[in-house]
């Protein structure tokens, strides 16, 4: 072979792709230079960071098969930004959108709706939060109510405006966590009926096989015996805990005891995408003077749930995820009008107290606690899912049947919740 100024010889290139298969590309997707040649091509849609991370207990079940080539590709979406960087963290490629519109695949899977009528293969779609607690936002000209609002708002990601593009579905299928969600569906997209799924939600089980391991969890993140972790936790949008951040977070500063308290915030990563994380950290370090540790977007959340010994919340998932775990749960804003009322968000709202801006912080959790009635919190979450500890068998079967391919012949066994690195270490540096 002879090299040119680091270039492979003309007539040595020509030889080498007259090796190529006769259709011209060494297996489909356009990878002509590819090792494994005979693969089915995923495309995995990630519209934010939310949605990315929503995804990320399905990447098990389709990354160990050799017959299956997983691409990534950020859709245009409103709360992008730092989308791409948490596939690269991944390890993940990232497709051009441009280039995915072009491509043809044997499965596309996405938990948001935007732009996914130009994609062309089997959709399947995932919600991207717990619950289907949201209305979809009011406009002008909605059409009848599904909701028993009065107002033309659809459950937000179960009316056809997330399902039906001109008249025809856009999803292959659609997986929920539970049988209610499917009736919801018929309520908002009958005719989405016939592809809906319901496989559960792979977050409540992660979350409940680490709860009997919860000592372990509070240990990595630098808890002493006895601590107790108030875990404050915001969605996005101007009826979210965020918008009262100067009220919350100085009280926790004032009332809480240094001692025997820990305090963390969490705010969902659309709040940065929108801000930028720089802003969003230093609205929430100035306002809670340095007491409180603020989680970045990237940050998994789900350790710190099951850490936690108080939640202080709203009408976000993590807020509802809370009623697995035990711990008492504040309310600390609740936008009732624009919740679905058959949630099990709205059923929070009707069973956690609300966080009262006339009474000492310390005997609100206090009073929360004493009022805590376990057998209220976990008939709540069990209407999160209604196929608990069988989200991976159940998608992993929905998933094989689009590609049309076997299962691998073992159990999936999806990883445990990674433990969390310290957030509060000790002098020594363990963590404890």
């Amino acid at each position: 072979m002879t090299l040119v100024h680091g270039e492979v010889d003309h007539g040595e290139r020509a030889g080498r792709e007259r090796e190529l298969p006769p259709n011209g590309h060494a297996g489909r997707g356009g990878r002509p230079w590819a090792t494994l040649t005979d693969c089915k091509e995923v495309l995995v849609v990630v519209h934010s960071t939310v949605y990315g991370q929503r995804l990320h207990d399905i990447y098990p079940l389709l990354g160990a098969d050799l017959r299956v080539h997983v691409q990534f590709t950020v859709a245009p979406h409103a709360f992008n930004a730092g989308a791409a960087a948490h596939v690269r963290r991944l390890g993940g490629t990232v497709l051009p959108w441009e280039e995915a519109v072009r491509r043809e695949f044997d499965l596309v899977l996405a938990a948001g709706s935007q732009g996914l009528e130009q994609l062309r293969g089997p959709l399947v779609r995932l919600p991207h939060g717990a619950g289907h607690i949201k209305l979809s936002p009011a406009t002008a000209g909605d059409g009848p109510s599904t909701t028993g609002a009065g107002d033309g708002r659809t459950v937000a990601g179960l009316g056809p405006e997330y399902i039906v593009w001109n008249g025809q579905l856009v999803p292959t299928a659609y997986a929920l966590a539970h049988k209610d969600e499917r009736t919801e569906l018929g309520r908002g997209c009958p005719e989405a009926l016939p592809i809906a799924e319901v496989v559960g939600d792979g977050c409540y089980d992660r979350i409940a096989a680490a709860l009997p391991a919860r000592d372990r969890y509070r240990a990595a993140l630098g808890l002493r015996p006895g601590e107790r972790l108030v875990l404050v936790c915001s969605t996005w949008g101007s009826g979210s805990l965020f918008t009262r951040l100067d009220a919350v977070l100085p009280r926790l500063a004032a009332e809480l005891p240094r001692r025997g308290y820990r305090t963390a915030l969490l705010v969902h990563p659309n709040v940065a995408a929108a801000h930028g994380p720089w802003a969003v950290r230093s609205w929430a370090t100035a306002t809670a003077r340095g007491a409180v540790t603020v989680l970045g977007p990237e940050e998994d959340w789900r350790p710190l749930l099951v850490a936690a010994d108080f939640v202080i919340g709203d009408h976000g998932s993590v807020t509802l995820y809370g009623t697995m775990t035990g711990a008492p749960i504040l309310l600390a804003e609740y936008p009732h009008r624009d919740v679905n009322p058959r949630s099990p968000g709205a059923l929070l709202a009707r069973t956690a107290p609300a966080l009262s801006p006339a009474h000492p912080l310390t005997s609100q959790l206090t009073y929360a606690a004493r009022r805590y009635r376990r057998a209220e919190y976990a008939a709540i979450a069990a209407r999160i899912s209604s196929e608990p500890g069988r989200f991976d068998r159940r998608m992993r079967r929905l998933l094989y049947r689009v590609l049309g391919l076997g299962e691998p012949a073992h159990v999936p066994e999806p990883p445990a919740l990674p433990l969390p690195a310290p957030l509060w270490p000790s002098a020594d540096g363990t963590g404890r």
